[in-house]
């Protein structure tokens, strides 16, 4: 691990160049999420218009999940010995090419087949962002980048989704994903043209071979609960967003048109969420911003998943205070997590983690489309069933965080110089 810098050590602003690498890096997570978050708010104009069932498209949803969990794993044993950069741009591509097969996709099958190809390399891409991200500033700043990065999450609600949601309806539900082309490709040669070479790990010893350092990384047991941990964090959005604009419009009542007007309210907001959650886990502690976060998911998941017939405004509120919840509870555990790995392992580390976040969260989704019937009117049951399964897994969460933040509390203190 690496040697903790001290406070007066460590940078209080960012250079010209970290701030350059921290806006491409947000830019292309804003594309990436993009395409994977897109999919959900169309559930509601998918599903009749393939005609399938809440249980096909929750499969569509997961199948991008699986698919980019296989790849993280086969690029786990490559993931530290190439250019971090090069890394980046050969699945960013790839990731462009499965978008266009979306954009270009005029059955279920053939969604489920592009899903699938974006998936084997959009997965791998947010691994890699977080290696670059964990090579380039030290854990007391990580907390401001991830927040920063974060905010790609609220980009794409305020521009992305609305924005989606808008062509849809002007046009069909192509073409939202031939937009995402259109932006994609410029972010790519942007960051071929002006990032610089992330290499400063091929320098330190490396194992034989891809395959000894993949199982050497599986099989690491400081990295157990740090695996477990990263797995169960992002279930409760796999479970919960794929049929929130269905549930919004045929369980709440509200009318397609208004969809991007909640996307978009709720979107402004967490722009200014992310960096000041991120700030305050530099400044409060990890640990104290996941607990508060904890807290506002516990007790908002319940509300939302059993609100009944309520004005629009209401749907809005509760929408941004329960994302400023989950945002509260990813930023500062991504940040801590990050301090786990030594610099040698840090990509296969991230690879394998994203891995288990997208089997885990194509579980979550199947498992929600499962579990979730909709009615003869259109209407979804069984959905307060779904939010039970959050909070569950919430609360495990609460305490691989806690054990996680005294592991790494004592390595930091291992490494200390004697006074």
């Amino acid at each position: 691990m690496d040697k903790p810098a001290t406070r007066a050590s460590v940078p209080i602003k960012f250079s010209r160049y970290e701030k350059v690498v921290i806006g491409i890096l947000g830019f292309l997570q804003f594309t990436v999420i993009l395409d994977f978050m897109i999919i959900s708010p169309l559930g509601a104009i998918v599903m009749p218009s393939l005609h399938i069932s809440p249980q096909q498209f929750g499969l569509a949803v997961s199948s991008y999940a699986f698919s980019a969990g296989i790849s993280g794993f086969l690029a786990a044993g490559f993931a530290d010995r190439f250019d971090r950069k090069r890394l980046l741009l050969f699945f960013y591509f790839g990731f462009m090419l499965g978008t266009l097969l979306c954009g270009l996709a005029t059955t279920y099958p053939l969604l489920l087949l592009a899903r699938i190809v974006t998936g084997l390399f959009g997965g791998v891409i947010g691994s890699v962002v977080f290696a670059i991200t964990t090579d380039l500033f030290p854990l007391e700043m990580r907390g401001r980048v991830m927040g920063v990065i974060s905010t790609a999450f609220a980009a794409s609600q305020v521009l992305g989704l609305p924005a989606g949601l808008y062509l849809t309806n002007h046009w069909d539900w192509h073409a939202p994903f031939l937009a995402i082309i259109a932006v994609g490709v410029p972010a790519g040669l942007i960051i071929m043209l002006i990032m610089r070479p992330v290499v400063g790990h091929l320098a330190l010893k490396q194992e034989h071979s891809a395959l000894t350092h993949l199982i050497n990384t599986i099989t690491e047991p400081r990295y157990r609960l740090a695996f477990l941990l990263v797995m169960l964090l992002p279930t409760g959005g796999y479970m919960l967003m794929p049929f929130g604009t269905a549930y919004i419009v045929n369980n709440v009542g509200l009318t397609l048109t208004v969809l991007p007007v909640i996307y978009l309210v709720t979107g402004v907001s967490t722009i200014f969420v992310g960096p000041l959650v991120g700030k305050a886990s530099d400044s409060f502690g990890k640990f104290r911003m996941f607990c508060f976060g904890s807290m506002v998911t516990l007790i908002m998941v319940p509300i939302w998943t059993q609100i009944g017939h309520v004005p629009l405004a209401t749907v809005i509120l509760i929408n941004v205070i329960l994302f400023a919840g989950i945002f509260s509870r990813m930023i500062p555990a991504q940040a801590l997590v990050s301090a786990i790995p030594e610099p040698a392992k840090r990509g296969a580390f991230n690879a394998i983690s994203a891995s288990l976040q997208q089997f885990a969260g194509g579980v979550s989704a199947a498992v929600a489309g499962w579990l979730i019937v909709q009615r003869p009117n259109g209407s979804l049951a069984h959905f307060d069933w779904v939010g039970y399964v959050v909070m569950a897994i919430t609360l495990v969460t609460f305490a691989l965080m806690y054990r996680v933040q005294k592991q790494v509390s004592k390595a930091a203190t291992e490494v200390l110089p004697s006074p």
